[in-house]
């Protein structure tokens, strides 16, 4: 590991660490990622404050201007608080992978692993975070030594009645080739791995000026990836387009009144700016945007909503070093080298009049629908979200989203938007999060987040879906979405080449986890992935993750299991199809 790979692991663990100390309460989230509206705020989105505004003239209980206001139903009044639970482990396991594609070789591995979870739910702190580091070596030629870390958290700490502070993180990787674009996800093939490395941490604020409700949020964001070895093709000038690294940075201030307090309708003022900086060729995104809301309820449980405002967009990168030639020069990590004697130049600017107009339908706590139409970002722009909980066992949410950033600032969103209690779900063969949480309050997907690790900045539009079940022994969830990305590179840099460009990414997700005794649990997961991508040289490809797992606990403190699993990928080109079957038998120890 580099030595900037090692400061980055540092960086990325310390707010992971810190969650163990600090995690927190606030409401669930329904959406993927991004905010409801389209906007930078995540924390505070103008139809998050909406939908605050009409509750309690729909039906809906929850707290007014809370700066999280969620369309998902709560049941914060029957919560049932516990003490915080903190399971370290060490782990160790023989795993065995034979390729079936393209050749046939058997590697096999030992491995050893330490990692802990930690839960916490209590009247002021609450949260969920999970981090394993596993380290594997190499059995025979074909095998190589390893090392992953994996982490996943989320946490808020109330440290008075109107005040906040909220942090998150994960720690991952993904397989992919030298344009960003996922390939595999085969248990042994290492060669393309990117770790990717995500955390954010800010206050947030609520208060309340007679009829007045005012919300102020700040979340500051760090994401970056460690690529060993950054392929590129052999007699190609490839574009090496690998995301390093970006910091982001989101404010948001809100005021308003609900229905009936001064008007008849509820009426709020405020604005949003979000900033990102990516490493890559200096690319830099900031969205400014202020805007007016009404909110008029026609029904106990209808009310419609709109709003009007102004927005800049700006979008700018600076070009590659360039040889005498004219190409572009990349550095020893794979990537372009940037000029900084160029000026920045602007890939995307737009400015002028927003609005969006839309309804909110809340018949009941367990039911909650918004829809949006409007236009934003010199285009139209579609967005809502749709939660329900037809009992205590079972929830359904949806959500579709519109914004622009960089991959950086689109993860930071996802993590932002997990709920504050969920279950995780391991592959037991690659030790790697299910990227799917189980949460019976809303559940949630990183899977669109993660589509494509390509530096571009691009506008991204989708939609996803999440079911999760739980009936007694068994619990279960299904997600699915579609995510469309539109990147954005200035003319007469490098990063031209990918202006324009379309990827499109459909996935499914599933997993069953089922207790079958007193001692025994029987986990399966299963994963699809389907990539349009104008950036591939693979061309289109599918990639397929299944796995099943039986763990017996021998004592209370030891456990053992046993896994199989199938992995690959097919592409247009059947020559670079990757398939593998793997197997593992291992034991753990919790302390």
């Amino acid at each position: 590991m580099t030595t900037m790979a090692r400061l980055r692991l540092d960086y990325a663990l310390l707010p992971l660490l810190a969650l163990g100390l600090m995690p927190y309460a606030a409401s669930a989230q329904t959406l993927g990622y991004g905010s409801v509206d389209g906007g930078s705020s995540g924390a505070s989105s103008g139809a998050s404050r909406r939908s605050a505004a009409a509750s309690e003239d729909v039906g809906d209980e929850e707290e007014e201007f809370s700066g999280r206001a969620s369309a998902s139903p709560r049941r914060d009044g029957n919560r049932r608080y516990f003490r915080t639970r903190i399971t370290p482990y060490i782990e160790a396991a023989q795993i065995a992978e034979q390729q079936l594609e393209p050749g046939n070789d058997l590697l096999t591995w030992s491995s050893l692993a330490a990692g802990v979870d930690i839960a916490a739910s209590r009247p002021n702190v609450e949260g969920v975070m999970s981090v394993r580091y596993e380290r594997r070596f190499g059995l025979n030629s074909t095998a190589e030594d390893s090392d992953t870390l994996y982490g996943i958290g989320r946490g808020e700490f109330r440290i008075a009645p109107n005040v906040r502070i909220e942090a998150g993180g994960l720690a991952t990787h993904v397989n992919v080739e030298d344009t960003g674009v996922p390939i595999t996800g085969v248990v042994g093939n290492r060669d393309r791995v990117t770790q990717v490395y995500s955390v954010y941490g800010g206050p947030a604020i609520t208060s309340s000026v007679g009829a007045v409700g005012v919300e102020a949020s700040y979340r500051a964001g760090f994401t970056a990836t460690d690529s060993p070895d950054a392929p590129r093709l052999v007699g190609q000038p490839a574009l090496v387009d690998v995301f390093d690294q970006s910091i982001s940075h989101t404010a948001s201030i809100h005021a308003g009144v609900k229905p009936g307090e001064v008007l008849p309708v509820g009426i709020g003022v405020g604005g949003n700016y979000y900033r990102e900086d990516i490493s890559n060729l200096d690319q830099r995104v900031e969205d400014l945007k202020a805007r007016v809301d009404v909110t008029l309820p026609v029904s106990p449980t209808i009310a419609l909503v709109g709003g009007v405002g102004y927005e800049d967009v700006e979008i700018s990168n600076r070009d590659a070093v360039r040889g005498p030639d004219g190409i572009a020069i990349t550095g020893p990590d794979g990537r372009w080298v940037t000029d900084k004697s160029r000026d920045r130049v602007l890939s995307y600017d737009t400015s002028g009049f927003i609005w969006d107009a839309g309804v909110v339908w809340r018949p009941s706590r367990r039911t909650a629908l918004e829809a949006h139409v409007g236009r934003r970002y010199g285009s139209t722009s579609v967005y809502g979200s749709f939660a329900y909980s037809p009992d205590s066992r079972s929830s359904i949410n949806i959500s579709a989203y519109d914004n622009m950033a960089g991959f950086g600032g689109q993860l930071n969103r996802a993590v932002a938007m997990l709920p504050t209690q969920f279950e995780i779900l391991r592959n037991p063969l690659s030790g790697d999060l299910g990227e799917c949480v189980n949460s019976l309050e809303q559940g949630n997907c990183l899977t669109s987040a993660l589509g494509n690790v390509s530096s571009s900045t691009f506008r991204g539009r989708g939609v996803m879906a999440n079911y999760n079940v739980s009936l007694g022994k068994i619990t279960a969830g299904i997600g699915a979405g579609y995510d469309r990305r539109r990147f954005i590179g200035a003319k007469g840099t490098i990063l031209e080449l990918a202006d324009g460009v379309v990827d499109e990414s459909w996935w499914l997700r599933g997993q069953l986890d089922a207790r079958v005794s007193d001692r025994g649990r029987w986990l399966t997961l299963v994963a699809a992935n389907w990539f349009q991508s104008g950036l591939a040289t693979n061309g289109d490809s599918m990639v397929l993750k299944a796995t099943t797992a039986y763990a017996h606990s021998i004592t209370d403190h030891l456990s053992a299991t046993a896994a199989l699993g199938l992995d690959g990928a097919n592409f247009d080109d059947p020559l670079v199809d990757d398939w593998a079957g793997s197997a593992l038998v291992g034991v753990r120890y919790s302390f």
